[in-house]
Formats: structure tokens, sequence, C-alpha cells
């Protein structure tokens, strides 16, 4: 199960293999930060904007037909943000500066999703199993079953017949 503090350590370890790197942070595909790496930015709307451009590139990617999201490049004026897939339930966003070999950059992204992705993936699935363990066992059925009386019966009411009909029920009398 991944810790908060190996992913940061794989997020320091990625910046360290590529120095023109200026920030990294792991996200959940719902924009929460699992961790982050990133002076000077703030980690909670980049994360909040990563969900929203994941959302955009994940339906290009459907509608287009070109499959599952891999990996979405921005290029600014003054350098990238690049995301990549991290497992089914987080993504790995790159901030760069603007001489960064982008070869390099999308080498050691794929890396470093990958390795991400099992993390979180295996946190993911040990908090699935610990949710779905019982915290109690289920209660035991009793070692005697309940004597039921037979209940009362209903009572049947039936309607009768009725005898002939006349013509007018009705009686006049006249004074």
């Amino acid at each position: 199960m991944a810790s908060a503090p190996e992913i940061l350590d794989e997020l320091r370890r990625l910046r360290a293999r590529v120095p023109q790197l200026t920030g990294a942070l792991a996200a959940g595909v719902d924009g929460l930060v699992l961790a982050h790496d990133t002076p000077g930015v703030e980690p909670e709307v980049v994360a909040a904007l990563t969900a929203a451009a994941l959302g955009v590139a994940v339906r290009m990617a459907d509608t287009t037909g070109q499959g599952d999201f891999r990996e979405l490049l921005v290029r600014g004026r003054y350098g990238y943000v690049a995301t990549y897939a991290a497992g089914e339930s987080a993504v790995l966003t790159l901030l760069a500066q603007d001489r960064v070999n982008v070869g390099r950059l999308h080498l050691e992204g794929r890396r470093a999703g990958a390795r991400l992705g099992e993390l979180v993936d295996a946190r993911e699935a040990a908090a699935r199993q610990t949710r779905a363990a019982p915290a109690e066992p289920p209660p035991q059925p009793p070692a005697k079953p309940p004597v039921r009386t037979p209940a009362k019966p209903p009572t049947v009411r039936t309607r009768t017949a009725r005898g002939p009909a006349t013509a007018n029920a009705r009686t006049t009398t006249e004074s």
C-alpha cells in the first residue's frame, strides 16, 4: 500500500532525473492532491485544473477513436505542462521549463506515471478491501428456532342470496 511519502519520494526522484522540471504533482482523477513537489504553485489549483483538462482529453480521445487517455501536453510561452495517466485512478502532472528536452520529459513522465499508478492502484485496492471486510461478524442464528403458534383463523363473512325481489318496495298509504 502506497502512502503519500512514497509518492512524494517518487516525485522528487523524477525531478532529480529531469533538472528542467519545476514541479511535479500526483492527483486523483477527481482533482484531489495525493502528493506534490510544486514550489511557487498552488497544488490544489493545479490538481483541479488537471482534472478538468483530463475530462476534456479523455472525451476527445474517446470521441476521435484514439483509445484510452495516455498523456496531454500543453506548451506555454515559458514552458510545458504535461499530464500522464497514472493507473486507473490517478494522474501525474509535470511542470517544465521551455528548454526541457520534450522527448526526455515524455520518457521519464511515462515511466513515473506507470510507477505511481502501481502505488496508487495498490493503495486503492487495499482501501476497497478494508471497506469490504465486515467490521464485526454477522449475527449467528439462534440455536433453537422460536416456536410459532398458529394464527387465529380469520373470520370469513359470506353474503347470502336475497329472496325474490318485489316489484315495488315502497308502500304507499292513501288517506
